[in-house]
């Protein structure tokens, strides 16, 4: 057999270990993982000695923009980030313009992710209101999951009343597929910033005070209580509280279907460090919060009570950012290029294993998200997704530097980080080497899950139920 690449000499690391390996991939797929002298010969090789091979990192939340906001990213832009910081696999959330409510909205929006795509990608559809009746439909469709916005976000999309989530929990735990939640409370959070605007008060601290801890976790009981209740499957994103943590582990101690989330900038960043443009910049929702949160977040990644790694990539043109009133500067700023060269760094200060890394950021997400073993781990039969890592490379964070053209700043600007992507795989081809990103648009694949069978509970008292005729509920 002549295989297409032969990845050679580096130490391939999964979750559960690493060892010295060659890689060798043909048709998109990893066919052999071994020594090298029974490696097949490849018409292609590139040269891993004194590098790890991991899985390619699997992003579970980005906002890529497009359609309908395309002055702030769009899909060549925003995945060629992603094949510039060794992410394979991204997923996009549903608040474009329109937003992911319909099968028509979903078609547009995978329309312009086939013709651009560097990387693979998956879809969310959005529960709201006015889509609990097409739910099926767009789970028949292959999205990836749900998003429910509990909180304000770009786009404006208010949140649901509670009676239609939990009819729309219903519906997904008989449909199995997760739903990703940001979980803030709005009415305390609008109450909150309404009468801090009327007080006068426009500056960093203001927006962290709107959301203060008790926002996030009032909304995050709420989703615990309505997932355990149905039997839907659940996931935290862009966990920010230390005071969730206790939380987490007791709902999942009682086997409560959840997953969690966070992003490098809730452990990485501290509220008080943000002063003038940085603070504009570094702002999102929810807030970058007090430095004394950062280290229990972080250990909270490590152990695992909190699942993955996402980066909400959020980016947003320039003069977005550069309002004179606080309140008036958009929320959000890019990460999907980052986010693996910051946490190489944590692990170049032993503050965590290459084996965390790649259990947090890839193997992780293709479990909760239905793509696992095709994904997340380097064996045999599994998708030829794949980040060649130098280990010792250093490096500054620029804005200036992003691929994310419209959008580059960062909060990271002018961080040092020691390990780096130099190659990135996708599906057996490479698209990006050395840091220069290689044109591929249009080779991402849109990923559709493969969820265990669901265990919805309640089933009498279901809003499906109750509207029979003569119905009773005991």
């Amino acid at each position: 057999m002549i295989c297409d690449l032969l990845i050679a000499g580096g130490t391939v690391v999964n979750e559960t270990g690493r060892f010295v390996a060659d890689v060798a991939v043909k048709d998109g797929i990893i066919v052999f993982v071994g020594r090298p002298d029974f490696a097949p010969r490849a018409t292609r090789t590139l040269d891993a000695v004194g590098r790890y091979v991991i899985p390619g990192a699997i992003d579970v939340h980005t906002h890529i923009r497009e359609p309908g906001m395309t002055q702030k990213e769009d899909w060549t832009t925003g995945t060629r980030a992603a094949a510039a910081g060794g992410v394979t696999t991204i997923f996009d959330m549903p608040n474009t313009d329109p937003p992911v409510w319909s099968l028509e909205a979903l078609a547009t929006k995978r329309e312009a992710a086939e013709r651009q795509a560097h990387v693979n990608f998956g879809l969310y559809g959005l529960l709201d209101e006015r889509s609990l009746d097409v739910l099926p439909a767009l789970a028949e469709a292959g999205v990836i999951g749900f998003k429910l916005f509990l909180g304000n976000t770009t786009g404006n999309l208010p949140a649901p009343n509670d009676g239609a989530v939990l009819e729309g929990f219903e519906i997904l735990a008989e449909l199995g597929l997760r739903c990703s939640i940001h979980a803030e409370n709005s009415p305390m959070l609008f109450w909150r910033e309404n009468r801090m605007k009327a007080a006068g008060r426009d500056d960093a601290f203001a927006h962290l005070a709107a959301r203060a801890d008790i926002v996030a976790l009032e909304s995050l009981n709420r989703s615990i209580v309505l997932s355990e209740w149905t039997g839907a499957r659940i996931h935290i994103v862009h966990e920010s509280c230390m005071r969730s943590i206790p939380i987490i582990r007791d709902a999942k101690a009682r086997g409560v279907p959840m997953t969690v989330e966070t992003g490098p900038q809730y452990f990485l960043l501290a509220a008080e460090d943000l002063t003038g443009d940085k603070a504009r910049i570094a702002r999102l929702n929810p807030p970058i919060r007090e430095g004394a949160q950062r280290e229990p977040i972080f250990k909270a990644l490590v152990d695992g009570t909190i699942d993955m790694l996402g980066t909400d990539h959020a980016p947003h043109a320039m003069a977005e950012k550069q309002h004179a009133s606080f309140w008036d500067n958009a929320c959000g700023f890019p990460g999907v290029e980052t986010s693996m060269r910051l946490m190489l760094t944590q692990v170049h200060q032993g503050r965590m294993t290459m084996e965390h890394y790649v259990r947090m950021a890839s193997a992780a997400p293709a479990r909760s998200f239905g793509l696992y073993p095709r994904k997340g781990v380097i064996q045999p039969g599994a998708d030829a997704d794949i980040a060649v890592v130098d280990p010792g490379q250093e490096g500054t964070i620029r804005g200036a530097d992003l691929h994310s053209i419209r959008s580059r700043f960062t909060p990271y600007e002018g961080m040092e980080t020691i390990g780096a992507p130099v190659a990135t795989i996708v599906r057996g081809r490479i698209v990006m080497q050395g840091g220069t990103v290689l044109d591929a648009p249009g080779w991402g694949r849109m990923e559709r899950p493969q969820m265990p069978k669901p265990e919805p509970r309640n089933l009498a008292t279901t809003t499906k139920a109750i509207l029979r005729p003569g119905a009773q509920s005991w």
